[in-house]
Protein backbone atom coordinates (compact mmCIF):
# COMPACT_ATOMS: atom_id res chain seq x y z
CA UNK A 1 0.00 0.00 0.00
CA UNK A 2 1.03 3.47 -0.69
CA UNK A 3 1.03 6.39 1.54
CA UNK A 4 -0.90 9.41 0.22
CA UNK A 5 0.86 12.78 0.01
CA UNK A 6 -0.83 15.82 0.34
CA UNK A 7 -2.68 18.55 2.77
CA UNK A 8 -5.69 17.93 4.63
CA UNK A 9 -8.59 20.05 4.11
CA UNK A 10 -7.95 21.51 8.10
CA UNK A 11 -4.26 22.14 6.75
CA UNK A 12 -5.59 24.29 4.16
CA UNK A 13 -8.04 26.18 6.07
CA UNK A 14 -5.55 27.16 8.54
CA UNK A 15 -3.24 28.71 6.01
CA UNK A 16 -6.38 30.70 4.60
CA UNK A 17 -7.22 32.45 8.03
CA UNK A 18 -3.86 33.25 8.66
CA UNK A 19 -3.29 34.81 4.89
CA UNK A 20 -6.73 36.52 5.71
CA UNK A 21 -5.76 37.66 9.30
CA UNK A 22 -2.33 39.60 8.07
CA UNK A 23 -4.13 40.82 5.18
CA UNK A 24 -6.80 42.75 7.23
CA UNK A 25 -3.96 43.92 8.97
CA UNK A 26 -1.50 44.79 6.45
CA UNK A 27 -4.07 46.73 3.67
CA UNK A 28 -5.35 49.68 6.22
CA UNK A 29 -1.60 50.43 6.55
CA UNK A 30 -1.64 50.93 2.67
CA UNK A 31 -4.72 52.93 2.66
CA UNK A 32 -3.67 55.14 5.45
CA UNK A 33 0.34 55.81 3.73
CA UNK A 34 -1.73 56.52 0.46
CA UNK A 35 -4.03 59.14 2.29
CA UNK A 36 -0.89 60.32 4.17
CA UNK A 37 1.07 61.25 0.64
CA UNK A 38 -1.64 63.06 -1.26
CA UNK A 39 -2.07 65.07 2.10
CA UNK A 40 1.57 65.58 1.73
CA UNK A 41 1.72 66.20 -2.25
CA UNK A 42 -0.80 68.77 -1.43
CA UNK A 43 0.73 71.05 0.94
CA UNK A 44 3.48 71.12 -1.07
CA UNK A 45 1.53 71.82 -4.21
CA UNK A 46 -0.33 75.07 -2.03
CA UNK A 47 2.80 76.22 -1.23
CA UNK A 48 4.37 76.14 -4.27
CA UNK A 49 1.22 77.65 -5.43
CA UNK A 50 1.76 80.68 -3.04
CA UNK A 51 5.32 81.11 -3.34
CA UNK A 52 5.25 81.33 -7.05
CA UNK A 53 1.95 83.93 -6.59
CA UNK A 54 4.28 86.46 -4.33
CA UNK A 55 6.74 86.10 -6.93
CA UNK A 56 4.23 87.74 -9.33
CA UNK A 57 3.29 89.95 -7.32
CA UNK A 58 6.63 91.11 -6.63
CA UNK A 59 7.63 91.28 -10.47
CA UNK A 60 4.05 92.92 -11.80
CA UNK A 61 4.14 95.90 -9.39
CA UNK A 62 2.12 94.17 -6.80
CA UNK A 63 -0.61 93.50 -9.13
CA UNK A 64 -1.73 89.78 -9.19
CA UNK A 65 -2.90 87.47 -12.11
CA UNK A 66 -6.35 87.69 -12.59
CA UNK A 67 -8.52 84.52 -12.35
CA UNK A 68 -9.60 84.14 -16.18
CA UNK A 69 -6.47 84.40 -17.18
CA UNK A 70 -4.86 83.01 -14.48
CA UNK A 71 -3.57 79.54 -16.48
CA UNK A 72 -1.57 81.86 -18.98
CA UNK A 73 0.00 84.47 -16.56
CA UNK A 74 1.27 81.77 -14.08
CA UNK A 75 2.72 79.63 -16.87
CA UNK A 76 3.84 82.10 -20.02
CA UNK A 77 6.04 85.15 -19.82
CA UNK A 78 4.35 88.53 -19.49
CA UNK A 79 5.63 92.13 -19.52
CA UNK A 80 5.14 94.00 -16.33
CA UNK A 81 1.04 94.69 -17.14
CA UNK A 82 0.35 90.91 -17.30
CA UNK A 83 0.08 90.62 -20.89
CA UNK A 84 1.72 88.37 -23.01
CA UNK A 85 5.17 89.05 -23.21
CA UNK A 86 6.35 89.74 -27.04
CA UNK A 87 9.71 90.29 -28.10
CA UNK A 88 8.69 93.00 -30.43
CA UNK A 89 6.34 94.92 -28.77
CA UNK A 90 6.79 94.70 -24.81
CA UNK A 91 8.84 97.32 -23.26
CA UNK A 92 9.22 95.32 -19.78
CA UNK A 93 9.66 91.84 -19.09
CA UNK A 94 9.97 89.19 -19.86
CA UNK A 95 8.80 88.14 -16.52
CA UNK A 96 8.16 83.97 -15.68
CA UNK A 97 6.94 81.36 -16.79
CA UNK A 98 6.45 80.76 -13.14
CA UNK A 99 4.77 77.05 -13.33
CA UNK A 100 4.89 74.40 -15.93
CA UNK A 101 1.53 73.85 -15.20
CA UNK A 102 -1.25 73.99 -13.23
CA UNK A 103 -0.63 71.12 -9.91
CA UNK A 104 -3.49 68.85 -10.09
CA UNK A 105 -5.35 68.39 -6.57
CA UNK A 106 -4.21 64.49 -5.66
CA UNK A 107 -7.67 64.73 -3.45
CA UNK A 108 -10.21 65.84 -6.32
CA UNK A 109 -7.78 64.72 -9.27
CA UNK A 110 -8.25 68.40 -11.02
CA UNK A 111 -6.39 70.97 -11.73
CA UNK A 112 -9.75 74.08 -12.31
CA UNK A 113 -9.46 76.57 -10.91
CA UNK A 114 -12.42 78.77 -9.48
CA UNK A 115 -13.22 81.97 -7.84
CA UNK A 116 -14.55 80.95 -4.22
CA UNK A 117 -13.78 78.57 -1.67
CA UNK A 118 -15.04 75.16 -2.51
CA UNK A 119 -17.07 72.88 0.42
CA UNK A 120 -16.19 69.99 1.00
CA UNK A 121 -16.49 66.84 -1.54
CA UNK A 122 -16.39 70.13 -4.11
CA UNK A 123 -14.56 68.13 -7.60
CA UNK A 124 -12.79 71.22 -8.39
CA UNK A 125 -8.90 71.32 -7.96
CA UNK A 126 -8.47 74.55 -6.44
CA UNK A 127 -9.77 78.62 -5.01
CA UNK A 128 -8.06 81.72 -6.30
CA UNK A 129 -9.23 84.80 -5.07
CA UNK A 130 -7.65 87.80 -7.47
CA UNK A 131 -8.07 90.97 -4.87
CA UNK A 132 -6.30 89.00 -1.86
CA UNK A 133 -3.86 86.80 -3.77
CA UNK A 134 -5.53 83.98 -1.91
CA UNK A 135 -4.90 80.21 -2.70
CA UNK A 136 -6.78 77.47 -1.42
CA UNK A 137 -7.45 73.80 -2.33
CA UNK A 138 -10.83 72.22 -2.82
CA UNK A 139 -11.52 70.23 0.53
CA UNK A 140 -12.27 66.45 0.12
CA UNK A 141 -14.25 64.99 2.71
CA UNK A 142 -11.25 62.82 3.76
CA UNK A 143 -8.67 65.88 3.53
CA UNK A 144 -10.13 67.66 7.24
CA UNK A 145 -8.38 64.80 9.17
CA UNK A 146 -4.77 64.75 7.19
CA UNK A 147 -3.92 68.50 7.22
CA UNK A 148 -4.61 71.25 9.15
CA UNK A 149 -6.85 74.42 8.17
CA UNK A 150 -3.36 75.96 8.94
CA UNK A 151 -1.77 74.55 5.84
CA UNK A 152 -4.82 75.24 3.63
CA UNK A 153 -5.47 78.50 4.31
CA UNK A 154 -3.43 81.61 3.20
CA UNK A 155 -3.56 84.02 5.96
CA UNK A 156 -4.08 87.94 4.60
CA UNK A 157 -2.27 90.22 5.37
Amino acid sequence: MKAKSGFTLVEILIVVVILGILAAIVIPQFTEASTEARASTLVSDLQTMRSQLELYKIQHKDSLPTLASFTAQMTGQTDVAGAAYDADTSTTGPFGPYLQKIPTNPFTSSSAIVADVPANGSTNGWSYTAASGAFYAANDTNLDDQISDAELVVPEG
